[in-house]
């Protein structure tokens, strides 16, 4: 069987190991969303990654609500990530940049408009914000009408993603923004063509995910999910019925992969006693399945070993340690992550982790 560092394909791109990058919001961009020197110091750091996937990226200012992020709507906006995807290539990595919808998840004084949601429900919690943490506030239903064009900005957006250098993109379906709001029953209430059933609360993720591999190619497209359990106030009443119609869904296009970021019972960041769904996504999903979520390199080669997984993804080891792939293979210590600089704007806590050479 293969091990965590052996080379793997995935859609267009031959990734070198198996240990990818998984997305991470860190913003370190500016407030007109443009991505920075910085962030192209942080990416390249990481470049040993099989495949980066970055953080999350606005595909239009309505989707966008975290301040200091990054977007992929102006000039601008492609003109800073492609210094960043430049870096990356140049110290011999590769990079997906994820596409980024947020939904009921952002606040008005940030996008300049009320939020958006399949269904009229407000979050529980508080949106981050220039001015600090505010409560969500009640969104507006998309109208059938509106969705088209959401449609088109995802175009856009993957189209403006190749034009910054990216080798590919992923639609971020999961964790409660946007897409994972038409996914799941208790946010999304609409009784039209995108509400209901499982294959009508799909219908979306299937007409993106078209659209985007129409523009890219399908073997530089790919998706993640997170469908086991609640995240961000977003959960399903029958979380195999929606895995297996979002997989049914996504297996004709022929993606690159498919992420699946699953919450465990003892989980750092969420936990959840609804089984992962891999398995069953694995019977109806025949492309390459990435799995994430609090994993350490035996629990990585034990998912490999069985066959169930191609590769795995390390969010927060990878943010502590630029270079992860070399430490799970030597099994050298892990660097720590600071949560407190997580969301910071300085290098201190994203470009200062030591790799084992200066450790």
């Amino acid at each position: 069987m293969p091990t965590l560092f052996d080379p793997v394909q995935l859609g267009a791109v031959a990734a070198p190991n198996r240990v990818l990058m998984a997305p991470l919001t860190r913003a370190r961009g500016t407030r007109d969303h443009v991505a920075t020197p910085l962030m192209a110091d942080y990416y390249a750091q990481r470049a040993s990654a099989g495949l980066i996937i970055s953080e999350g990226i606005g595909i239009s200012r309505q989707g966008l609500g975290w301040p200091f992020a990054t977007g992929l709507w102006t000039d601008a906006q492609v003109a800073g990530w492609k210094q960043v995807t430049d870096a990356v290539h140049e110290a011999g990595g590769r990079i997906f940049a994820q596409l980024w919808h947020m939904g009921r998840l952002v606040h008005s004084s940030v996008i300049g408009e009320q939020p958006v949601a399949p269904s009229p429900i407000v979050a529980p919690g508080h949106a981050h914000t220039y001015d600090g943490n505010k409560p969500y506030e009640t969104p507006r239903a998309l109208e059938l009408e509106e969705i088209p064009a959401l449609i088109e900005s995802y175009r856009v957006a993957a189209r403006n993603a190749i034009a910054a250098g990216f080798d590919g993109v992923q639609i971020h379906a999961a964790n409660g923004y946007l897409i994972d709001e038409f996914l799941r029953d208790g946010v999304n209430q609409r009784t039209d063509a995108y509400g209901g059933s499982p294959e009508n609360r799909t219908r979306l993720l299937r007409e993106v995910t078209q659209a985007v591999a129409e523009v890219v190619g399908a073997d530089r497209t790919a998706v993640r999910l997170s469908l086991n359990g609640p995240t961000q106030g977003v959960d399903d009443s029958n979380a195999a019925a929606i895995a297996e119609a979002a997989a049914r869904a996504l297996e004709p296009i022929g993606l690159a992969f498919l992420e699946l970021r699953e919450l465990k019972p003892f989980g750092t960041r969420g936990a959840t006693d609804v089984p992962r769904q891999s398995p069953l996504v694995r019977q109806h999903f025949s492309g390459p399945l990435v799995l994430n979520s609090d994993y350490d390199a035996a629990s990585a080669q034990a998912d490999l070993d069985s066959g169930l997984a191609q590769a795995i993804s390390f969010g927060r080891p990878f943010l502590a340690n630029p270079d992860l792939p070399e430490r799970l293979r030597t099994g050298a210590p892990l660097n720590p992550p600071r949560e407190e600089t997580f969301y910071t704007q300085s290098g201190e806590g994203y470009t200062d982790y030591p790799a084992l050479e200066a450790a």
